[in-house]
């Protein structure tokens, strides 16, 4: 072979040995990422080819599938969908899936590697692929409650209930929301849908899952952290020795007198009185007295500054680290930089209601097998002890005070021990827009703590004077806490 012609040759080789290494390169190393690329058609064309598995609560699916034209055979439905939304999420054959969707989308699609071997017995006999089901820890009593409470207010809000025995999450609501089902397919009618609900064209966004990725000032309801972390470092003992607490109190490093609502019995008051009448000064001494690092301390074991995973994703709430003595003051009553999910408060209460002891939060019961065997199953974990027993039924005698001769008289029920605290939290520069209005409570029967609430209220359209977590938040958390009862019974 002449010079030339072995060249060729030499270069046709290497083409045919390059083809060949990049063909096993895509058919061997490459197939499992290209065929779940979202731009793969064939994939999202099997991903609708068959029902999705549901989504459960106390027995009953709350979503369901209906037939489309086109290539995507089935899309999602959803029964009372915007009650359920921060639950369930969306899936949607145009914008993809969130929350619960996502997250168990293995499961709901039967895609799942843990139902490996019951997809290949289908294969073999021709059975179709079916979908698992997603059993959540939800009460629909309590959701319907928490719900239709915000539709009624009629303002921005949400409500996170929480076992606090076990961690269960019982309620998880946000208003405004909407229903998934809207945007569930890939037609004109589901764009025009999404559109509307996105935030540049709705200021009221939503799409917002305001129980779990919102954070707000909690207000006058973090000074039951503080009350927690006075009892957990020693510096009061009880709910009925006076503190140290002078009137005025002018903050550490500032000339400023930190206020009052109003003309309260404050002046070195019980832990009991200042929790009753919602006393600034005390609490914000204390804070002080006690100091960023302890503070920060019992923020942590309650929760705060972490993300939680229900499994969907909570933002982390906030106590800043590093903060001057009037800062911690105004931190310790709920104010400053201080910032808390619905969930997150619902922890707290949840806390205290168990005797000190908070429970990881989870909304999860079990993964079902298309045949209903239990593929995985959430047991009960303890997260933190963030205060003792003790500690814990003082706290608590203290929060039943509010209810019962305080700022929380509109949660009380009737033949039920109910604990609470309200919390009007400033909001806007120099407090100059409506504050939002927080209430957080527990009921106890005979059988134990059953449900510890938070619910949030923002309304833009109120008068300033009407706003108060006693008047617009407890009534919600009432009918929350009635719910879980009377669903118990």
């Amino acid at each position: 072979m002449n010079k030339p012609l072995r060249r060729i040759a030499i270069f046709c080789g290497l083409l045919v040995l390059t083809l060949l290494i990049r063909d096993n390169w895509i058919q061997y190393v490459k197939a499992d990422a290209l065929s779940s690329q979202e731009e793969n058609r064939r994939v999202a064309i099997a991903r609708y080819a068959t029902p999705r598995g549901d989504i459960i609560v106390d027995g009953k699916a709350i979503t369901g599938h209906a037939t489309t034209e086109g290539d995507f055979k089935y899309k999602r439905t959803y029964k009372d969908g915007a009650m359920w939304a921060p639950v369930t999420g969306y899936v949607s054959q145009a914008y993809g899936a969130t929350q619960l969707e996502n997250i168990d989308d293995g499961i709901l699609t039967g895609n799942d590697d843990r139902l490996f071997f019951r997809n290949t017995l289908d294969m073999i006999t021709g059975k179709k692929r079916e979908g698992g089901n997603v059993v959540t820890t939800l009460n629909t009593a309590a959701q319907k409650a928490a719900y239709e409470g915000l539709k009624k207010q009629g303002g921005k809000g949400a409500v996170a209930a929480i076992e606090p025995s076990t961690g269960k999450i019982l309620a998880l609501a946000s208003y405004p929301s909407y229903d998934p089902t809207t945007i569930a397919g890939s037609n004109n009618a589901a764009g025009e849908a999404w559109n509307k609900l996105q935030k540049k064209n709705n200021p009221d966004d939503p799409m917002l899952n305001r129980a779990l990725r919102e954070v707000y000032p909690p207000g006058s309801t973090f000074k039951v952290v503080t009350a927690a972390a006075a009892l957990e470092h020693g510096k009061y003992t009880s709910a009925d020795e006076k503190t140290d607490s002078p009137l005025p109190w002018t903050m550490p490093g500032t000339s400023r007198e930190l206020p009052n609502e109003g003309d309260l019995p404050c002046e070195d008051a019980t832990l009991r009185e200042a929790l009753r009448v919602s006393c600034n000064t005390v609490f914000g001494k204390i804070g002080y007295d006690l100091g960023n690092d302890k503070m920060l301390e019992t923020a942590k074991k309650f929760g705060f500054t972490e993300e939680q995973f229900v499994p969907v994703r909570s933002s982390a709430s906030v106590f800043s680290d590093d903060m001057n003595d009037s800062q911690v003051a105004l931190s310790s009553i709920g104010q400053f930089n201080t910032a808390a999910t619905p969930l997150q408060m619902a922890m707290v209460t949840s806390a205290i209601a168990n005797n000190g002891t908070l429970m990881k939060p989870y909304m999860v019961d079990e993964l079902q097998a298309p045949n209903l065997d239990t593929i995985e199953k959430t047991e009960p974990q303890e997260m933190s002890k963030p205060l003792s027993a003790d500690n814990a039924q003082i706290l608590q005698s203290m929060m039943e005070t509010v209810v019962s001769d305080g700022t929380g008289t509109k949660a009380q029920i009737e033949g039920v021990t109910v604990g609470g605290k309200t919390g009007t939290a400033q909001h806007g520069v120099e407090n100059s827009e409506n504050p939002y209005a927080w209430f957080i409570s527990y009921a106890k029967t005979d059988g134990g703590s059953p449900v510890a609430v938070a619910v949030v209220i923002e309304d833009e359209n109120a008068s300033r004077d009407d706003i108060s977590g006693g008047g617009l938040a407890a009534p919600i958390a009432k009918n929350v806490m009635e719910a879980v009862i009377k669903s118990k019974k």
